[in-house]
């Protein structure tokens, strides 16, 4: 047998999140003695000035022992990081095409002595 037969055999259940530039893959995957475990990879397109692109890929392997603790901190980093910045996505308003929310405009004042008064006339 191949070792992409082998690897096929070993993944029993997937789902695919795309974002963005990230996708992250989530593979159950079956050990030697079949029991089940997590993989869950990060890949990152990275396009060069030529046009070509490569990914770069990071990967968690999560053993069913230390799911419970593992989720219990997930949950809690995800729960501070919401409640210390909200769900905005900061980074959004770097992003070329990001459009600020207007501002209501009927209460800010400018003032009136920091203007220059130009006569159409004079030019």
């Amino acid at each position: 047998m191949s070792e992409k037969d082998l690897m096929d055999q070993e993944e029993i259940y997937s789902k695919v999140l795309r974002a963005g530039r990230r996708t992250y893959f989530f593979d159950v995957r079956s050990t030697k003695a079949g029991d089940y475990y997590l993989t869950v990879t990060e890949s990152k397109k990275f396009t060069h000035d030529d046009g070509s692109f490569h990914y770069k890929k990071h990967k968690i392997y999560l053993y069913k022992e230390d799911f419970t603790a593992f989720k219990e901190i997930l949950d809690e980093m995800m729960a501070y990081i919401v409640d210390e910045k909200g769900l905005e996505v900061i980074s959004e308003r770097h992003q070329k095409d990001f459009k600020k929310e207007e501002q209501d405009t009927d209460n800010i004042q400018t003032p009136l002595d920091n203007f220059t008064d130009v006569d159409f006339d004079d030019i």
